[in-house]
């Protein structure tokens, strides 16, 4: 009861001090930062930038500005020099653990009032997808969490040095570590999470489970080494070394501390979030086996079952081997690291197997022998929670499994042959998935799934096939449209969440005009199979790619604050064409951006192809007025700029700050002086009618498989031009 009598005292006067409620404001305001000036989310989604910015910077200041206020007022009685009356009233110890727990709940007030008063904010500036889940996830996770460590490590700065100067320098380079050095490790940040992006049309349930992780693994430690500081608080006059030979001798106090740090250094040691493959990108031991000899794979079985509440995987895989060689082989598989395999039987029978515990791209081995049967079936059962690359620890949120939404690629899906050949030229596989019925399951490449079983819990059981010695699968729940255009049929998937974004920018007249004109024009795409294209929105990615019969569409480029962005588009259908275009210019072809000092890019043709077909469907003047004079603008103001015309000065700057400029700067070259070069190019080369031959040429032209990729000189020869002939000065 005194304890509760001292802590409420406590709590009072901590309520009733302004330099608390100062603090309190600032935590406050501090997610304003994260929408002014730092946006450690790289992405440009809506969650991104209205959401994850602001509740981390709300982290980064929150802690800072209490971390502060702890070392002020655990320093209180020192500096008032009343340490003596105060240790005879209530025992230090004590009195430390109450005035922790007090500061603990000034932060709690703070969080609170923190996440009302940017609750309508947040609501307003995000739009349609705002999601009540999300946001009080990201505030609990990104700031609410790094308040309690804040406080925590200031208070065991203090309470091992037991002075204000040497605990606040303590706790400047802690938070310092966080914010420069270890930025980019994700479970090192302890003060600025990795948090690289957030979905606004799918699940964040893989990013909000990894910060959770790495927060919990640094309160843990953050507690140990409090508990651990707790010893040495002065005592009865005397000095650490006293203190601490006195606090010892209660066994359960350090052997709380130790527990503590334990616990925390085996999280940090088993995460079981991000795999520990070679970091050496080179290393292609995997793809360099030797291929068995008289042994082919004639046809792949997957029964999958992910459990979207957990995250995890389970399945059944079956292989049906050829064995002509006579004798025992060892087939090799790669399977996703975070995958235990509890069996592998051949032909019904128990086999050897192994896995590997090194790891490569995302992968470990799984060996297992096969009789000398000439017909095998080799059955594997796997399951497990599925780790994300090493080498994108700090971009995590690809291998995602949730009620939501659903990624599953190639080992994560089911193991993957390394060291077998098909027997027919492909691998013949057929795939069955079981999910909540509200998911739709989208295999990427031409095969189609179809439902063959609906079941009573409320999962439904999908089937395609597929012949790809991996494969990629995709579920969620999507709006699909179809769209007749170009000669094909168009499967447009898109999140249902965004189905009020993609209506306002019209998003299937856009799809219809962009393949209409760039098929006219330049050709059908090369990943187009059989008549048909899927073009599938995806979780946020960092871009898209294709294959045979399917492209991925990164939703970042579809979010409102992206059609918003008149430098694509005047408008967000415009926006929208310009985003389609990429399907030509920087998926159909791949552009060499090797020269920083060029403009030379994927988005000068697009910009230019954008301005082409919005003049076929608005007329000259309207393109002329929206984006030749834009661009014509901007480059006007590009060479007004004082660093352009000093670059001396730009040189002078920090690295970070030149980086912020030239990015600036190089967004301008891209998007508004490489489609004028073109348009110059244009009229060099006798007109529009010319210059889509030339491009169409470009389009369909023979590619060096060793070098598939658009140069700038390979587009001034096929002009017939220089780089000095499209000079704009």
């Amino acid at each position: 009861m005194k304890a509760v009598r001292l802590f409420s005292l406590e709590l009072r006067r901590l309520l009733q001090s302004r330099l608390t409620w100062l603090v309190s404001l600032l935590a406050v305001l501090s997610p304003l930062a994260g929408l002014i000036f730092y946006k450690p989310a790289t992405a440009a989604t809506m969650l991104s930038m209205y959401l994850a910015d602001p509740a981390i910077a709300g982290g980064v200041g929150g802690g800072i500005l209490f971390g502060l206020l702890t070392v002020f007022e655990l320093d209180r009685v020192n500096r008032n020099r009343v340490n003596m009356l105060m240790d005879a009233v209530a025992s230090p110890l004590h009195m430390a653990l109450v005035r922790l727990l007090a500061l603990l709940t000034a932060a709690l007030i703070a969080l609170c009032l923190t996440m009302l008063v940017w609750l309508p904010v947040s609501r307003a500036l995000i739009g349609s997808v705002f999601g009540s889940v999300d946001y009080i996830l990201a505030y609990l996770l990104f700031m609410g969490l790094a308040l309690p460590l804040a406080i925590l490590a200031a208070a065991a700065a203090y309470q091992f040095t037991r002075r204000a100067d040497l605990s606040l320098v303590l706790f400047a380079a802690f938070a310092g570590l966080s914010l420069t050095v270890w930025s980019d490790s994700w479970q090192l940040c302890w003060l600025n999470p990795c948090v690289w992006a957030l979905s606004d049309d799918f699940s964040n349930f893989r990013i909000f489970r990894s910060v959770a992780y790495m927060r919990l693994t640094w309160l843990t430690a953050m507690t140990g080494l409090w508990t651990l500081s707790y010893l040495c608080i002065r005592q009865y006059g005397k000095g650490i070394l006293g203190s601490l030979t006195r606090s010892v001798r209660r066994v359960y106090r350090p052997a709380l501390a130790l527990l503590l740090l334990a616990c925390s250094g085996t999280a940090y040691a088993a995460q079981p979030i991000v795999d520990h493959s070679n970091p050496d990108q080179m290393v292609m031991s995997f793809s360099e086996l030797p291929y068995l000899e008289g042994v082919v794979c004639s046809h792949r079985t997957a029964q999958v079952f992910p459990d979207t509440a957990a995250g995890t995987v389970t399945g059944q895989a079956a292989y049906h081997f050829k064995n002509t060689s006579g004798r025992e082989q060892t087939v090799a598989f790669g399977i996703t690291p975070g995958y235990t395999i509890s069996s592998v039987r051949a032909n019904g029978v128990d086999v050897p197997f192994s896995l590997g515990d090194y790891q490569e791209y995302n992968e470990a081995m799984l060996q297992a022998v096969i009789p000398s049967d000439e017909d095998v079936e080799l059955s594997v059962e796997y399951g497990g929670f599925p780790q994300e690359s090493r080498s994108l620890s700090s971009m995590q949120g690809g291998k995602e499994i949730s009620t939501e939404y659903l990624c599953l690629e190639n080992a994560a899906l089911s193991p993957r042959l390394l060291n077998v050949m098909p027997e027919e030229g492909t691998y013949a596989s057929t795939f069955e998935i079981t999910l909540p019925g509200s998911m739709t399951v989208i295999p990427f490449g031409s095969g189609e799934a179809e439902i063959i079983a609906e079941h009573k819990d409320g999962t439904a059981t999908w089937r395609y096939e597929d012949d790809s010695v991996g494969g990629i699968l995709y579920a969620g729940d999507y709006i699909r449209q179809d769209i007749e255009a170009g000669g094909i049929t168009i499967q447009f998937y898109y999140g249902r969440k965004h189905q009020a974004v993609m209506e306002s920018a019209g998003a299937v007249n856009a799809v219809k005009a962009v393949v209409d004109y760039c098929t006219e024009h330049y050709g059908s795409l090369s990943f187009c199979a059989d008549g048909t294209l899927k073009l599938i929105q995806s979780r946020v990615t960092g871009g898209g790619y294709a294959t045979g019969g399917a492209s991925l569409l990164d939703e970042a480029d579809f979010t409102a604050a992206n059609l918003d962005d008149s430098r694509k588009g005047a408008i967000a259908g415009e926006v929208m064409i310009h985003e389609l275009v990429h399907q030509w210019w920087g998926l159909g072809n791949m552009f060499d951006t090797a020269d920083g000092t060029s403009p030379w890019s994927a988005e000068g043709l697009t910009v230019y192809t954008t301005y082409r077909i919005v003049k076929e469907l608005y007329g000259e003047d309207y393109a002329q007025e929206h984006y030749v004079e834009q661009w014509q603008q901007a480059m006007d103001d590009y060479y007004l700029n004082f660093y352009v015309r000093n670059p001396d000065c730009l040189a002078a700057l920090p690295a970070d700050k030149q980086l912020e400029i030239t990015g600036s700067l190089t967004y301008v070259r891209q998007y508004c002086e490489m489609p004028l070069k073109i348009l110059k190019a244009e009229e060099l080369v006798g007109g529009e009618e010319r210059m889509d031959q030339l491009l169409c040429n470009l389009f369909n032209r023979e590619l060096d498989w060793t070098y598939p990729y658009l140069t700038y000189q390979d587009f001034l020869d096929a002009c017939g031009l220089t780089e000095e002939a499209l000079n704009l000065a």
